[in-house]
């Protein structure tokens, strides 16, 4: 007989070793509300899948399976099914016994290998950069900057900096957090994370442009040259080409393109590693989800 279905659809008693996989929709802010009256010492009920929730931690830390459905892995009972087959990992170390404890602002947590954030004090952001506007979060001259945008989530207290810089008048995608230790690690030059532009430019190229953005071009501070061109349309006397590339100095697009003898006219970042802007309006931000998370942990060795 086919056992009764929970309220999430899962199977009342699912089996430990029938593999589960995370899911990476976005959880609510503040998931699992607690009743206004809980008692002080709540009884597991196996026939309730939120008992644990309403149960007061008597111990130091947090119950790891608690943790993993709050980041949106899975209900409780997936976490430990994963928990039992050794997908888990703690600081390093693979868990394989229920009931361990960890402190979700401290210890890494990862599942088949991918970091989970558990911290709900660090965000992670796409901002839409939108052009004219400064990368600052605050401008000495008055300037409409990228703390422009933020002013409200600033006076209720929220802080976040931007992964490093748009000049003005290039716009598009901009990481914001207040992760610092992945900030500082997505623009080190030894990570070489890739980042990926669609540029509007005078003339009409062809496949000579592709091959010497390839080869590389002597600039006044060094050569320099993309991992990825493609040209994407030509019309009217101008060019759209796509780059990709992990060099981060200052204006390497821009001056790559012009010493090519095909100067920019409008220029768009639309991906950092596997994070893309796509149909995200100017000035309008979202919160990037568990799927990109990851991977940028993995891209830079957290």
């Amino acid at each position: 007989m086919t056992p009764p279905a929970r309220r999430d659809g899962t199977p009342d008693t699912p089996e430990r070793d029938e593999p589960f996989y995370p899911s990476y929709a976005k959880p609510a802010k503040k998931q699992n509300v607690h009743l206004n009256e809980r008692r002080e010492n709540a009884e597991p009920n196996p026939l309730d899948d939120n008992w644990w929730d309403d149960a007061p931690e008597k111990n130091d830390g947090v119950r790891l399976q608690k943790v993993l459905a709050q980041a949106g892995v899975g209900s409780r009972r997936h976490a430990e099914a994963m928990i039992d087959q050794g997908r888990v990992e703690v600081n390093g170390k693979t868990v394989n016994v229920q009931g361990m404890r960890v402190n979700p602002n401290v210890d890494i947590i990862r599942v088949d290998g991918a970091r989970i954030n558990v911290n709900e004090e660090l965000e992670y952001f796409a901002f839409n950069k939108p052009r004219g506007v400064h990368t600052t979060m605050s401008d000495e001259m008055d300037r409409t900057s990228v703390g422009s945008y933020l002013s409200e989530r600033t006076a209720s207290g929220q802080r976040l900096f931007h992964v490093g810089r748009l000049d003005a008048d290039t716009e598009g995608l901009l990481l914001l957090t207040n992760d610092g230790e992945l900030a500082n690690r997505l623009t080190h030059p030894s990570y070489e994370v890739s980042k990926t532009y669609l540029a509007t430019v005078l003339g009409e190229a062809d496949n000579k442009l592709v091959r010497e953005l390839k080869q590389g071009i002597e600039l006044d501070d060094g050569p320099a040259k993309v991992d990825f061109a493609q040209i994407v349309d030509v019309y009217n006397g101008q060019s759209l080409i796509r780059v990709e590339l992990h060099e981060g100095r200052k204006h390497i697009v821009r001056r790559l393109l012009k010493a090519s003898g095909f100067p920019v006219q409008r220029l768009v970042r639309t991906k950092v590693h596997t994070v893309q802007l796509g149909e995200l309006k100017p000035g309008r931000m979202r919160a990037l989800n568990a799927s990109e998370l990851a991977s940028l942990f993995k891209e830079v060795g957290m």
